[in-house]
């Protein structure tokens, strides 16, 4: 191991873009799939990682979805998101704001209460055993319409107490913000902290809009935001966070490869950018994975990562006190390091 990646390693950090169903791993979901009975087109997981080879976001989506058919228990959810945590643990996260899809599961008849309930299960057992905190953050499939996403968080309402965000995700293509104006509008009237996907599929004019309709605290992914100079300029000013997932832009070719990819040059530019795995089980990689891959690419050096890991707590929605605690944490790491 070279003395980046031991630095990257171990320096704390958050997650803030994290699909746990996307945490998924091969082996895991032929294990579900046998123990409740779902018939899947891989025979194992050696063939189904083999089939993970993607196009486009819809292309992924399409696998996504399907392998989701084996989450069907409190239980399934428990083991997969405790598997998550403690992964992510491993790798020295710290704190992990994770999405959930439960649309991708009611709408197969699964009880809205199965899946919070067996997540949650998952969360507290892992903030006290492997010292990582935690967010959750209920994600609106913007591929389904507004009414659709208004009845899952009316659902949500009821479990505000382990809910504390409210995202959007799915195909941007053909999907604008303004098309669920009035969810967001009703998620900032229950103090929800709201995020969404904006400028991955879509071009800068998406990221502008979302923040302008949906008035969101940070954007994911956002890379195409680099085509709009004020836009840039705006995001710096104002401090708003985009969660970059470098593994997944590559795997989806919005870039081709990872030297082609702008992270380096937004945070050139004073963009409070995080990086991130998005769907790890997918794209080949963690946390830990996605720094030294593009850090390796991009050239990025010691004070870029502490830059990054520094960001990531800036833009989570902890309170600042804790935010402090854990820069305290870095500061302390990185010092110890150069000693």
């Amino acid at each position: 191991m070279n003395s980046l990646a031991g630095f990257i390693a171990g320096i704390p950090k958050a997650e803030l873009h994290l699909h746990i169903e996307g945490t998924l791993e091969p082996e895991l979901m032929i294990t579900l799939g046998k123990r409740n009975g779902v018939s899947l087109p891989f025979p194992d997981a050696e063939t189904a990682r083999k089939a993970y080879q993607f196009n486009d976001l819809q292309s992924f989506l399409d696998i996504y979805y399907q392998a989701t058919a084996v989450l069907i228990t409190e239980e399934d959810f428990y083991d997969l998101t405790i598997a998550y945590l403690t992964k992510a643990a491993s790798q020295h996260v710290r704190h992990a704001e994770i999405f959930f899809d439960p649309q991708s599961h009611t709408n197969r008849g699964i009880a809205f209460e199965t899946v919070i309930r067996g997540i949650e299960r998952a969360v507290v057992e892992a903030n006290s055993s492997l010292h990582i905190s935690t967010k959750l953050i209920m994600c609106i499939l913007r591929h389904l319409s507004e009414k659709e996403g208004l009845e899952i968080f009316e659902k949500a309402l009821a479990w505000k107490q382990w809910i504390a965000g409210i995202g959007l995700d799915s195909s941007e293509r053909g999907n604008p913000p303004e098309k669920f104006s009035t969810l967001f509008k009703k998620a900032h009237h229950e103090g929800f902290f709201t995020v969404a996907h904006a400028g991955e599929e879509g071009s800068a004019a998406s990221v502008r809009k979302t923040l302008e309709t949906l008035h969101v605290t940070r954007i994911d992914h956002g890379v195409h935001c680099m085509e709009d100079e004020e836009l840039v300029a705006e995001l710096v000013q104002k401090q708003i966070p985009l969660t970059v997932c470098p593994l997944s832009n590559v795997r989806l070719k919005v870039f081709e490869t990872m030297k082609q990819h702008n992270l380096k040059a937004m945070l050139q530019k004073g963009v409070c950018i995080t990086i991130n795995s998005d769907d790890p089980a997918y794209f080949g990689g963690y946390v830990n994975e996605n720094y030294l891959e593009a850090a390796n690419a991009l050239q990025l050096d010691r004070n870029d990562i502490i830059q990054l890991a520094q960001n990531s707590f800036i833009a989570s929605s902890l309170s600042t006190v804790h935010k402090q605690l854990y820069l305290h944490e870095i500061e302390r790491y990185s010092g110890n390091q150069s000693n």
